[in-house]
């Protein structure tokens, strides 16, 4: 695949019997999403906020991976924290919902620091 070429993604949602449970379908694979408790929803589940952080969190690990492989770099793990905040009190903007703030963390094994930097630069810049 050259970078020129379009990559489409497609995931459906629906509802279900439950108040706030959603049930998605990404390909062949199928999970159920909760709003949070807050909304009236059960909350069992993960909720779509943690899915947003666990998306980005788990393309880091992906491309990170994926940069080092391309450039030989002897990565041998990368662990991604992410943890994100949303004050509906103190909003970021009037019109949508936005995090106030997302603080990442990323630790690189079997790497020098400027290999990790070099790594974690190519990310940011993605």
């Amino acid at each position: 695949m050259t970078a020129n070429e379009v990559r489409n993604y497609a995931v459906r949602a629906r509802s279900t019997d439950t108040h706030g449970r959603v049930l998605c379908n990404v390909r062949n694979h199928y999970f159920i999403v909760d709003g949070p408790v807050q909304n009236g929803a059960p909350g069992e589940e993960v909720t779509p906020a943690e899915l947003f952080l666990a998306s980005i969190a788990s393309c880091g690990v992906e491309l990170v991976q994926a940069f080092a492989k391309a450039d030989a770099i002897p990565l041998r793990a990368i662990d991604v924290d992410i943890a994100g905040s949303l004050d509906r009190a103190n909003p970021v903007r009037k019109d949508v919902s936005v995090l106030n703030s997302v603080r990442l963390r990323i630790h690189l094994t079997g790497v020098t620091a400027a290999q990790g930097a070099a790594l974690i630069d190519r990310f940011k810049g993605r």
